[in-house]
C-alpha cells in the first residue's frame, strides 16, 4: 500500500512555538490603592504610611502582586515605591498594572529567557489566534529575539501561515 497519507505540515521540520504556554499560570493578587484615598482622590502621605503599616503583609506570601489604583487619581510615585518595599520580604513578584498587564510582562520576560540558539537555522512558526489573548508587544519581543538565529518566522498554524522573517543565504 503504497499510497498511504503523508503529513507535509509534521514531515516539513517547522517548529510551532505557542506564545500562551509561556504565561505562568500562578496566582495573581492586586493591591488596590483605592481604599487609601482621601474622597478616592487624594493620598495623604502621613495617613498612607500608617495604614501601611496596619496591613498583615504575609497575606502576599508566595503571591504575584500587582499595584494599581482603580479609581482615577494622581498617585505619587513614592507611593507606589512604599507599597513596593513594604511586599518585597512576602511576595514572589510585584508589578504595576491589572493582571493582564502583569501576565504580558511575564510573558515578555519569559521570552526573554528563551535561548535563541536553541532555534538556529530553523524554520519557526509563532502561533497565532490560539484561546489565550497574546498582545503585539510579545509577537514583537519574540520577533527581535529569534530572528538573528532562524532560518525564517511565520505567523498563524502550520498548515496556514504568513511569512514574516526569510533569512537570505
Amino acid at each position: 500500500m503504497s499510497d498511504l497519507l503523508n503529513n507535509k505540515v509534521a514531515d516539513s521540520g517547522i517548529v510551532t512555538i505557542d506564545l500562551a504556554s509561556l504565561i505562568p499560570a500562578n496566582e495573581v493578587v492586586l493591591f488596590d490603592i483605592k481604599p487609601f484615598l482621601f474622597k478616592e482622590l487624594i493620598l495623604k502621605e502621613k495617613e498612607f504610611r500608617a495604614a501601611l503599616h496596619e496591613i498583615n503583609w504575609s497575606v502576599y506570601q508566595e503571591k504575584v502582586v500587582g499595584i494599581l489604583c482603580s479609581t482615577d487619581a494622581i498617585i505619587p510615585m513614592w507611593a507606589n515605591m512604599l507599597i513596593v518595599s513594604a511586599l518585597s520580604p512576602f511576595a514572589t513578584a510585584i508589578y504595576f498594572g491589572d493582571e493582564n498587564k502583569i501576565r504580558e510582562q511575564q510573558l515578555i520576560e519569559n521570552i526573554a529567557k528563551i535561548n535563541a540558539s536553541d532555534y538556529s537555522n530553523q524554520r519557526v512558526v509563532i502561533k497565532g489566534c490560539g484561546e489565550t489573548p497574546i498582545g503585539e508587544s510579545a509577537y514583537v519581543a519574540i520577533t527581535q529575539k529569534l530572528r538573528p538565529e532562524v532560518k525564517s518566522i511565520m505567523y498563524g498554524e502550520p498548515c496556514s501561515t504568513v511569512p514574516v522573517y526569510k533569512r537570505k543565504d
